[in-house]
């Protein structure tokens, strides 16, 4: 898929759940709708978990106090916001900016499975323990952060970095701490990958740790 058309192909995305509102949970207009942006060809997708406030006021994900650090951490290990794809797994605001619940993942899995398959990632960057979950499940973030995983997705392999949510490094100095260091390894990660993703990909394990 060439770059206009996967541009074209995630701005379809963004029309159909603007479309779709009416049957999404936590949507009463297009508005409500933030969804995913940045670069079609990214090597690198960030998947978060919801939107929050200034999110959900300028419709595009991580533009808070999270979202900046993010950026931050970018600069760090030079990369440009405007070369990765960011997204979440709740396209929109939960109310009061509580945890997203089940049914409302489940709701929006389609168009980030859409997302993910045609940006198709050489590396999954999960931000918090729900986008985590979504290919690593019944683990604790605390065990796995900062860990490289080829996971088995839709069938095809995947390789996912769990992250601590930037909110909670925020939130927390140990944390950050641990948010930082994992972030510095993302050069060196994807570096991994290039090298040796031929010879993973042979492999039928559903989930392994790697680096």
């Amino acid at each position: 898929m060439m770059m206009m058309n996967k541009a074209a192909a995630l701005k379809d995305i963004r029309a159909q759940l603007e479309a779709d509102y009416a049957d999404l949970p936590l949507v009463s207009k297009p508005e409500d709708i933030v969804p995913g942006e940045g670069n079609g060809e990214a090597e690198i997708l960030f998947i978060g978990e919801a939107a929050g406030r200034n999110e959900a006021i300028q419709r595009r994900p991580f533009v808070g106090l999270a979202g900046k650090l993010v950026d931050r951490q970018l600069q760090k290990i030079n990369i440009k916001r405007e070369d990765v794809y960011i997204s979440n797994v709740v396209k929109c605001r939960p109310p009061e900016n509580r945890d997203p619940l089940p049914e409302e993942i489940a709701a929006f899995a389609p168009y980030l499975d859409k997302e993910i398959e045609i940006i198709d990632p050489k590396l999954i960057i999960t931000l918090g323990r729900f986008s985590m979950g979504k290919f690593i499940p019944d683990v604790k973030i605390s065990m796995i952060h900062g860990r490289l995983h080829k996971v088995k997705f839709k069938g095809k392999t995947r390789f996912v970095l769990p992250f601590y949510h930037p909110a909670a490094a925020l939130r927390q100095g140990k944390v950050m701490d641990m948010f930082e260091k994992d972030f510095l390894r993302v050069p060196a990660i994807l570096k991994y990958i290039k090298e040796h993703a031929q010879d993973i990909l042979v492999e039928e394990t559903i989930i392994e740790t790697l680096f």
